[in-house]
């Protein structure tokens, strides 16, 4: 069987790096599946997901005129449905999900987001704003903690 670029084949680990493993294919060629390819999830250490001499399914996601052919195990096996994940809460207009990042200042003055579109200068005008509410709320908390300006000393 050659091996052809989009094809899903079966090869064996012959090294480990910390980059990713070498795979030899069916042809005695050898492709490099990258730590990233290797599983859905993230991958620190390519130790806990393959063994040298261990059979791998791979996809061949490209070659090279220099010989070097990369290759994939995520690709050549369908994304597992993750069970444990919560479901998604929206807003009240029901596009997005929600999630409240505002300061707590910011969460004091109520929503102040227009439902429209906006342009790049009103959200740049809005971050600033919020930016310097939150910076002179953790000034004033710093200082009043420090017993600064705003502290009296009778000596």
């Amino acid at each position: 069987m050659s091996v052809t670029v989009g094809s899903i084949v079966e090869g064996v680990v012959t090294g480990l790096a910390k980059f990713g493993a070498f795979v030899e294919l069916p042809d005695k060629k050898v492709g490099l599946v990258h730590i990233s390819e290797v599983a859905h999830e993230y991958v620190s250490d390519i130790n806990e997901y393959l063994a040298v001499d261990q059979k791998v399914k791979v996809k061949v996601v490209s070659m090279d005129d220099n010989g070097k052919i990369a290759l994939s195990m995520k690709q050549a096996q369908p994304r597992p449905q993750a069970a444990s994940a919560p479901a998604p809460r929206y807003n009240d207009a029901g596009k997005a999900p929600y999630t409240d990042r505002r300061s707590p200042a910011a969460k004091r003055g109520g929503n102040r987001r227009s439902h429209g579109p906006s342009s790049f200068e009103d959200k740049l005008s809005r971050f600033l704003k919020d930016s310097d509410e939150r910076l002179s709320d953790l000034k004033r908390n710093t200082e009043s903690k420090r017993g600064g300006r705003g502290a009296r000393r009778s000596d």
